[in-house]
């Protein structure tokens, strides 16, 4: 699950980052309101952490930008102001929560769990499709009741998947969800592929119907 921090205040932003990463989430930084735009233009993400006072612009702009490209990626606004004009207003906008500073990094994470869990997975705790059952909270999957081991990157996958049902996902929209903006900077996207195999691997060896399906020359769709 990628995360995108926006926020100028480097330790906070980096002790989240820090704390988000045990958590098995892939975090992203924005220490201004320009870079901001530029990467919710260029990106999606699960969530984002947005500080709507910004040294070279007004987070609530960023609201309105999102809204406009019709984004669905989770918003938690994170802000000093504990004003409830700020709060209505975020939340009006397209915000889906507001936490005030200061607050403790196991709420926030929670928070982040509650947004993506409500926006992607209809506010369960688990996800079934037939034989195949993911929990959420404890980040496990099974199979005919049986469990499957499988690396952060491959469950990240299976979610990502799942939460885009019955949706061409392309190569280049994996390698971006599974390594951020550094996906740009990789020559291929073998280790998509080489992720994707695996899963499948995993699934079939269990006893899972073969749900994901190769769309060829274009990418992965997960049907169900």
């Amino acid at each position: 699950m990628k995360i995108l921090i926006i926020e100028d205040e480097n330790e906070l932003a980096d002790s989240i980052s820090e704390y988000l990463s045990e958590e098995n989430y892939l975090c992203e930084f924005a220490r201004t309101f320009n870079q901001a735009l530029e990467k919710i233009e260029s990106f999606n993400y699960d969530c984002i952490l947005l500080d709507i006072m910004l040294p070279d612009g007004n987070g609530m702009k960023i609201l309105e930008e999102l809204k406009k490209q019709n984004k669905q990626d989770g918003v938690i606004i994170i802000s000093a102001k504990n004003a409830l004009d700020d709060k209505i207003k975020g939340l009006q906008i397209g915000a889906d929560d507001y936490l005030t500073k200061p607050f403790h990094l196991s709420e926030l994470a929670a928070r982040i769990y509650s947004v993506i869990r409500r926006k992607q997975f209809g506010n369960s705790n688990t996800v079934r499709q037939n034989e195949l059952e993911i929990d959420l909270l404890a980040k496990t999957i099974s199979v005919h009741n049986q469990p499957v081991i499988l690396t952060k990157k491959e469950f990240d996958l299976l979610l990502y998947f799942v939460g885009n049902k019955n949706r061409v996902i392309s190569k280049s929209t994996l390698a971006e969800h599974l390594s951020g903006d550094f996906a740009d900077m990789l020559d291929n996207h073998d280790f998509v592929y080489a992720h994707i195999k695996n899963l499948k691997k995993k699934l079939s060896e269990a006893g899972c119907e073969s749900y994901l399906k190769t769309v060829y020359g274009t990418g992965y769709k997960w049907e169900g």
